[in-house]
């Protein structure tokens, strides 16, 4: 984990061949939230850039280095104070080139907060 006690993995569920849906707690105590913003939490996008990253790395077993982020798209600001559960909805393929394809949609509650598509390299 890049941020030490930044989230924890409350569950981890494997929907179908290539599906996951995994529920994190965010720790809104968390020394990141101090400058982002003060008085107003809100969640850095390349801190869930980075949780994906995280929990896909732990499904595949594997390092992985980004190749490309095709698509990301910030729906909803995430307050940690008063949304710090997120459910992460992904479906990874690995391919035979050593590629590992991620589509995420990111909620707090019903919300989508996050799309994101992108492609890893095993190293």
């Amino acid at each position: 984990m890049l941020l030490k006690f930044f989230y924890k993995v409350l569950s981890e569920e494997k929907t179908g061949d290539s599906k996951y849906t995994i529920s994190i707690l965010i720790n809104e105590k968390h020394d990141v939230f101090k400058g982002h913003f003060p008085g107003n939490p809100i969640m850095p996008g390349v801190c869930m850039i980075q949780i994906i990253k995280e929990l896909t790395e732990s499904i595949t077993k594997s390092t992985l280095i980004m190749q490309t982020l095709s698509n990301v798209k910030f729906m909803a600001l995430i307050n940690p104070e008063v949304n710090p559960e997120l459910r992460l909805e992904l479906d990874i393929v690995t391919t035979e080139e050593d590629l590992v394809k991620v589509k995420n949609t990111t909620y707090f509650n019903d919300t989508v907060a996050l799309k994101l598509s992108n492609v890893y390299k095993k190293i």
